[in-house]
């Protein structure tokens, strides 16, 4: 019997690829979104109609709803991705308090409270790997995007304890920390040409992520992100 992946905020861009590779590979997939029709209409696109997809509805925010979510699923997973996201600007999470909870809650909170929902359960003893989707932003304090970026740094370091305090039952943890992603987030963005990554590209990361803990994808953002990481405070201070 084919393994199965569960990916949370299946209606990303890198998620939607990350569902197709898997599929290729032979893996179950559980796609589970608030945006169970979009998810469809890409799947008609690529002209995808396989009993191994399963495309069913979550909610990162609605908490309440996560314990019978997991107990709805139709396979307990042996992968679980979490790629679920929102953004605002940083101008606007710092004057609509609104919004910049909700970034706290889609990337961290949601993901804490389904994440220990899946590891508390002690029954399901194929549990074999959880992968997140971070980002640079959470690497090092910056004034254009710290308050998104504090959300994904709180998901690294959540991801980081999880990988320690899973280590007994031989469950890998990997954490994507991604640079700038060519995807319906970042439309409109004026980004830099040669820095955007294609979300396949991201994908296949996730995909064939081996047992290390950070996995950064790209050459350039590599070395993006260990400069950042050893950058002395006022040179930080300096960043855009």
């Amino acid at each position: 019997m084919s393994k199965t992946v569960l990916i949370l905020g299946a209606n990303s861009d890198v998620a939607k690829e990350a569902t197709l590779l898997y599929l290729e590979k032979g893996y179950q997939v559980i796609a589970a979104s608030r945006s169970t029709a979009a998810i469809e209409s890409f799947m008609e696109a690529k002209k995808v109609s396989d009993s191994r997809l399963t495309i069913c509805y979550f909610d990162a925010i609605a908490f309440e709803t996560h314990v019978a979510f997991y107990a709805s699923l139709p396979a307990k997973p042996h992968i679980v991705v979490y790629s679920a996201g929102f953004q605002v600007t940083n101008e606007q999470a710092l004057t609509d308090w609104e919004g910049c909870y909700r970034m706290m809650q889609v990337h961290y909170a949601g993901a804490v409270s389904i994440i220990n929902i899946i590891v508390n359960d002690k029954g399901n003893e194929h549990l074999e790997r959880i992968i997140g989707l971070s980002s640079l932003s959470g690497v090092r304090g910056r004034k254009s995007n710290f308050i998104y970026g504090s959300t994904k740094a709180a998901f690294t370091q959540y991801l980081a304890g999880m990988r320690q305090y899973l280590f007994a039952r031989k469950v890998v943890v990997n954490v994507i920390v991604a640079g700038y992603i060519r995807s319906k987030m970042t439309a409109g963005l004026d980004l830099p040409e040669s820095l955007l990554m294609e979300p396949s590209f991201i994908a296949n990361e996730i995909v064939n992520a081996g047992n290390g803990f950070t996995i950064v994808p790209g050459i350039k953002w590599k070395l993006i992100y260990q400069v950042l990481r050893l950058m002395p405070e006022k040179l930080a201070a300096r960043l855009p």
